[in-house]
């Protein structure tokens, strides 16, 4: 069934599944992206550095923020119209090997000018298998509404 903007209530929160970032993860985003720096897809250099170990790229983590919500079965199928910025932080670095999942609260909502839309302000959280807050931020969306008669 169909999410439109009536149907996001402020104050309202969702918790998505998990998944564990896999070493084909890291390599095939840098690979997708064209960033091979050696922090994320060289052992041995990430072994001089403060991690330790290879870090995943930021990017990643906030790409795999929006796939998993679309997990949560309220975001299966919203009616967006637009992506239309995000406000985010990267907090803590994300490994290989770490199982991440997102919590989601809608913020805030109100009519856009154009009439039979509304934005919606989702604050978002990416949490590791430690409860960390690994990335956190703001996603402004244009959504649909049901009865565009009504949204104006």
């Amino acid at each position: 069934m169909p999410t439109y903007f009536e149907d996001m209530l402020p104050e309202t929160e969702f918790l998505s599944p998990g998944r564990t970032i896999a070493e084909s993860d890291v390599i095939g985003f840098a690979a997708l992206s064209g960033d091979w720096f050696p922090l994320h897809t060289d052992e041995e250099y990430a072994k001089t550095t403060p991690y330790k170990t290879r870090v995943a790229h930021g990017l990643f983590g906030l790409a795999l923020t929006e796939g998993l919500k679309f997990r949560i079965p309220a975001f299966a199928d919203v009616r967006y119209v637009a992506s239309l910025y995000w406000n985010y932080q990267f907090t803590l670095p994300l490994f290989p090997g770490d199982t991440v999942h997102v919590a989601i609260r809608i913020q805030e909502k109100r009519l856009t000018r154009t009439p039979g839309r509304g934005l919606v302000v989702e604050h978002v959280r990416m949490l590791n298998q430690h409860g960390a807050v690994v990335g956190e931020g703001d996603h402004g969306l244009l959504i649909e509404c049901r009865d565009p008669e009504a949204c104006r």
